[in-house]
């Protein structure tokens, strides 16, 4: 989550910047998220001062500028020297600049979108005055250069990724679900859990599709900073949590079929819905309440980094955690009393579910492992970073559905039955070996 956040804040930064850079005093483009430094209450810090506003920020910059115009010696032009005169352009301070060369200039570190690494530049005539753009007939100055558009198309390619991964994902995910809807023989609480899991996760993809469409897209959406595009930023973390929260009933519950065995389905699945469903809701308005008293926070669509997010980062960490120590133990059972060689083996559906779980805890658990790897922005490794990145985090759906539901022996066995009746000559009727003939979810062993 916060890789995604942190890409796509760059995306906006690049477009904001790219969509206003060539328009003087753009106090909106200001960063006051951090990029220059944060002040108390909600304030501007730059240069170890605070400034309750952009316009307040902007108002100091021209003083100093014009300041240094009378308090250093004054530039004129003779007969033989020329020198384009001191100059605030709303962003930067251009000293005096002898005629017929290129001023040079560090791009303002507050701007969205603009790297202070870069330089901007303004031309001084052979007469001794500043280029004029001709459409807008004023005095330009030249910060295009402040944008990086090769990192720019990386973030438009990588969140492209994200869109098209989610959107496979999304398709995949219901086509899961309207599988575990139509057959009856898939009615146990191991595939009901499946049906939660999946729920959330196409809600997740279907509103990080809009996310994408409709606010990293519009950079006016998130300058205006909207309740909706809030309400929606808030909606998607609960939605991560519920994701998680759902994989951790996946390994609790197979735990809970090794470990007590005689549980009521209708206990079980309380409790778990109560787990993925209504402690979110606890968390997240524990989260929003927290962060929406911190003013720096409240920006952008909520898209900067914060600490209130420790709120939700810690207990995902723990489900994670938790879902392998379950794990581990379930395997650890299936090795010692439940091995092939025992009077009562384990159900092979029991056994493939452990280990499309298995495969999916630690998949799900890798973006956290990866995000303290992150290369440094510029960095040659970063490009094939952000794509593997998006690839696994958009496309995690999709493995869901392949692990959870395609490769699902109950499934596989009640899609065979249902083909076999329609096209007899083509998909051969399954043997109803296992489980004395009957499908693995019918087993007392696995309905659990």
């Amino acid at each position: 989550m916060a890789t995604m956040i942190q890409d796509a804040m760059e995306l906006v930064r690049a477009d904001l910047a790219k969509a206003n850079g060539s328009y003087y005093g753009q106090t909106s483009l200001i960063d006051a998220g951090g990029s220059v430094g944060d002040g108390q209450d909600g304030q501007i810090q730059f240069d170890r001062l605070e400034f309750e506003s952009p316009e307040d920020l902007m108002r100091h910059l021209y003083y100093t500028c014009m300041r240094s115009n009378v308090s250093e010696p004054h530039w004129t032009t003779d007969g033989s020297t020329a020198f384009c005169p001191r100059r605030f352009d709303g962003w930067s301070c251009w000293e005096p600049t002898l005629a017929g060369t290129v001023a040079e200039n560090f791009c303002p570190k507050f701007v969205l979108g603009f790297d202070p690494r870069r330089l901007a530049y303004r031309t001084c005539h052979e007469n001794g005055s500043w280029f004029v753009h001709p459409l807008s007939g004023r005095e330009w100055s030249n910060y295009t250069n402040c944008i990086d558009t090769e990192d720019m198309q990386l973030r438009r390619l990588v969140n492209d990724i994200y869109i098209g991964g989610y959107t496979v994902s999304f398709l995949t995910l219901i086509i899961s679900l309207c599988i575990f809807h139509s057959f009856r023989t898939l009615k146990c609480t191991r595939i009901r859990i499946h049906i939660h899991l999946f729920t959330s996760l196409a809600l997740s993809c279907l509103f990080w599709i809009v996310w994408y469409k409709f606010v990293l897209e519009d950079p006016d959406v998130l300058n205006a900073n909207t309740s909706w595009c809030v309400g929606l930023h808030i909606l998607l973390h609960y939605l991560m949590l519920v994701n998680y929260f759902w994989m951790f009933c996946e390994g609790l519950h197979l735990h809970l079929v090794l470990v007590i065995v005689f549980i009521k389905d209708i206990v079980a699945m309380r409790w778990f819905v109560t787990i993925g469903w209504i402690l979110p809701v606890v968390l997240v308005s524990l989260y929003a309440l927290v962060r929406n008293t911190q003013p720096l926070d409240t920006e952008h669509c909520w898209m900067n980094e914060s600490h209130a997010m420790w709120l939700l980062t810690v207990p995902v960490c723990f489900s994670l955690v938790a879902s392998l120590v379950f794990l581990i133990n379930v395997v650890r059972v299936l090795l010692t009393k439940l091995s092939s060689t025992s009077p009562h083996p384990a159900p092979l559906g029991l056994r493939k579910a452990t280990r499309a779980t298995l495969i999916l805890i630690p998949l799900f658990g890798l973006q956290h492992i990866l995000l303290p790897l992150r290369p440094e922005k510029g960095c040659s490794l970063e490009r094939y970073y952000q794509i593997g990145a998006a690839l696994l985090i958009s496309l995690q759906g999709l493995c869901v559905s392949c692990l959870f539901c395609f490769a699902n022996h109950d499934v596989i066995f009640a899609v065979q039955c249902y083909l076999s009746r329609f096209l007899p000559d083509l998909v051969t009727h399954p043997f109803l070996e296992s489980n004395g003939g009957q499908p693995a979810t019918q087993s007392r062993d696995v309905v659990v």
